[in-house]
């Protein structure tokens, strides 16, 4: 089985564990927020005009606070099962799209004013393809806002099964934000993670 249908398939396997990070209780997203919360969003700098893609959507626990303060906001993963759960748990709003499918893969037909994403590069082994993808789908002047896990184990054990991750190092993302043209404009770190923020 290639990677990217393990991963397809662990994220399945959760949702059928009803595993919905959007719909947790508040100290759950509190804890959440140590990798992505209030600076993360800030960092941002959403607008009413500004079109937004999350690498990585997920079942919408960011995407919920970013969809209302943007004109158009995508979603990819690559979960059929967490692309359904999106969908369902963003039904309110109407300028929401979700896309099923592999981030590297897919074939975008626009480009965006701010692409970000949280916790989802440790499931991409070509870090540097991932970024130049991104560079080359912003809009002049876009950002990109990144949230890598501090922790480097190379597997994420789930007790009957363990699936693969590739942990990201903070002068990794540098060096392949700087070979995709990027220009880093911030890097702060909170609790569990290591932010970037890049302009084309």
């Amino acid at each position: 089985m290639k990677y990217s249908d393990q991963v397809a398939k662990h994220y399945n396997t959760l949702i059928d564990m009803n595993n919905d990070p959007f719909r947790d209780p508040i100290p759950l997203k509190e804890y959440m927020d140590k990798w992505d919360g209030g600076d993360f969003i800030e960092a941002l700098q959403l607008s009413p005009q500004k079109s937004v893609l999350e690498i990585g959507v997920g079942t919408g626990r960011l995407a919920v606070k970013v969809a209302p303060c943007c004109g158009k906001f995508t979603g990819i993963d690559i979960s059929p099962k967490t692309a359904e759960r999106a969908r369902d748990n963003l039904c309110a709003f109407s300028n929401i799209k979700i896309v099923c499918d592999d981030f590297l893969t897919h074939g975008f037909i626009e480009r965006f004013d701010i692409i970000y994403s949280s916790l989802s590069f440790m499931h991409i082994e070509d870090k540097l393809t991932a970024i130049k993808k991104v560079a080359e789908l912003l809009m002049p002047g876009g950002r990109f806002v990144l949230s890598v896990d501090k922790n480097r184990d190379e597997y994420i054990d789930m007790g009957i099964y363990k699936i693969k991750v590739y942990p990201d190092s903070p002068d990794g993302i540098l060096r392949c934000l700087d070979s995709a043209g990027l220009k880093l404009e911030k890097q702060f770190e909170t609790e569990f993670a290591y932010i970037f923020v890049a302009v084309l």
